[in-house]
């Protein structure tokens, strides 16, 4: 097919879809002379998960055009942002990836053979490439290397060292990969114009920048692997696709940060170039979509219900994954997967030992929320109802007494922290469908404060104790188990006002989970 494109024709193809292009009249002059070499990396992190098939999609489009594409699995990356991949299993990750993005090509089409794999420690332990780490580390100021890395490295209180050097290396690989450009998310923006900026001054040449829009995830916000609720794992049972996409953010008429509708606009029509809706025929029937923009317009004017939609992503999603999850039924790879990735909830990466289940801190179904509405319980003049968004199709109800503390307008539109997986409990005759997180300490008087999540966040994002990211929060806690409360005896407020459980922080991807002045009160 390439050798049958125009210049012209393998740019069109080469950028369609992408959210942003550095670099338009380089890739065009290179595209009149020879085929264009570009590059993917990904940190060999969390499991990837449906997200991936959007930079799949990409590649699969980059190999139509004739380009000669190159995927990094980068681990040293993934050690250095803030050790997110401990280094015992560096190796075991790095060929999962392998094993799980090979699978994803192949279920969408793309043959292997075309595609060259790098593993970032074959090279970025050399004498040549450490020696560029430290002439550029010579160049780059610390400002411009945090902000670079800012909406990539994990943001913590005390940034570690290898976080500041991270964008530096991504910047030097395009270099030692001896590519024309370098593919990835709009989030990497900051470390693509670090390289820009910082290779000519070590006498190499600017590079173009490809990159895709961000996928929201099936709560709304941008699809992550430490997010459970927010992501469809790519080994996930039909059951549980069924189940995920059940919960996941679709407002009728709503287009905005609807993850399900961006799968279907990059994902299922660049591969498959139609969607075809099931319904019954009192809503219309069946029908088959060329074009997303349709898919859109009838969405917007509710003319195909979520329902619908979902099911039919939900068919078309299960076909790619299948392949997936049969090649993974294989004994090594299902060794390779528990190995990889073992239970946080079971052993500490820290120090190896096991953990009791009942304690496990991830079991929490912790979500940051927004208070959309404040209004005094009917029955009870000390109770008021908040109804509060995280990023379900309806907000939930919860009954407090936080207006006692904090005034109603106060409240209203702030963000907080929802526990939402306590059985709902009945109260003066009102059912509360989850608990709003506080700091408190006792005294003349009680004093309480609602718990504040970064700056930036949005409702649905999970919330996670640190060491334990990966782990899966119950559908329900038992209360006969008595699950929350013997966790929460652990949930403290530190000196410098950051919640913790066991000396380990509370946090969503974009930090630290704090409360305003009550240093060492307790969470409840």
């Amino acid at each position: 097919m390439a050798d049958q494109l125009s210049p012209d024709e393998k740019f069109d193809l080469i950028t369609r879809n992408l959210q942003e292009v550095l670099g338009e009249e380089k890739l065009k002059q290179v595209l009149q002379e020879r085929e264009l070499r570009v590059y993917w990396g990904t940190a060999t992190t969390g499991k990837p998960h449906v997200a991936y098939f959007v930079p799949m999609s990409k590649i699969a489009d980059f190999l139509k055009a004739g380009c000669e594409v190159t995927i990094l699995f980068a681990d040293l990356h993934a050690y250095l942002d803030n050790m997110k991949a401990p280094w015992e299993l560096l190796e075991l990750r790095v060929k999962y990836y392998e094993q799980v993005i090979k699978a994803m090509l192949e279920s969408i089409g793309v043959p292997l053979e075309k595609l060259k794999f790098v593993k970032g420690t074959d090279y970025q332990l050399s004498r040549e490439y450490t020696l560029d780490v430290y002439r550029l580390s010579s160049m780059v100021t610390e400002h411009d290397a945090k902000k670079a890395g800012a909406e990539v490295v994990k943001q913590v209180e005390h940034p570690l060292l290898s976080g500041l050097l991270y964008p530096g290396l991504q910047a030097l690989d395009e270099e030692y990969l001896k590519v024309d450009a370098q593919f990835g998310g709009v989030d990497q923006r900051k470390i693509f114009t670090l390289a820009e900026k910082y290779l000519p001054s070590l006498g190499y040449a600017k590079r173009a920048h490809l990159m895709n829009p961000m996928v929201p995830g099936l709560t709304g916000t941008k699809m992550s692997s430490s997010e459970e609720e927010s992501k469809i794992d790519l080994l996930d049972s039909k059951e549980d696709v069924k189940k995920k996409l059940k919960k996941a953010f679709c407002e009728p008429g709503n287009i905005q940060n609807n993850g399900v509708l961006s799968f279907v606009k990059y994902v299922l029509f660049p591969l498959r170039g139609e969607f075809y809706i099931k319904r019954d025929p009192k809503w219309g029937g069946d029908k088959v979509y060329t074009e997303f923009e349709e898919v859109e317009k009838d969405f917007a004017e509710e003319l195909i219900h979520p329902g619908d939609l979902k099911a039919s992503v939900e068919v078309v999603l299960n076909q790619l994954l299948e392949p997936i999850r049969k090649k993974f039924e294989l004994p090594e790879l299902r060794k390779l997967t528990n190995s990889a990735y073992p239970d946080p909830s079971k052993t500490s990466h820290r120090k190896g030992c096991q953990e009791d289940d009942e304690l496990a801190p991830s079991r929490l179904d912790i979500r940051v929320g927004k208070i959309i509405s404040v209004e005094k319980h009917p029955d009870a003049d000390s109770l008021y109802l908040e109804k509060i968004d995280v990023g379900e199709a309806e907000p939930r109800t919860v009954v407090s007494g936080l207006v006692a503390y904090v005034s109603q307008e106060e409240l209203q539109d702030r963000m907080v922290l929802l526990l939402c997986n306590l059985k709902p409990q009945k109260m003066r005759g009102i059912e509360s469908q989850a608990m709003l997180l506080c700091a408190s300490i006792e005294g003349e008087p009680r004093r309480v404060e609602p718990l504040d999540p970064p700056e930036g966040s949005s409702p649905g994002e999970r919330v996670f104790v640190e060491g334990y990211e990966t782990g899966k929060a119950d559908d329900r806690l038992n209360p006969k188990k008595k699950v929350w409360e013997k966790l929460q005896v652990d949930l403290k407020i530190s000196d410098e006002c950051v919640a913790q459980w066991k000396d380990k922080q509370l946090m969503t991807k974009l930090g630290q989970i704090t409360c305003k002045t009550l240093k060492g009160g307790n969470i409840s």
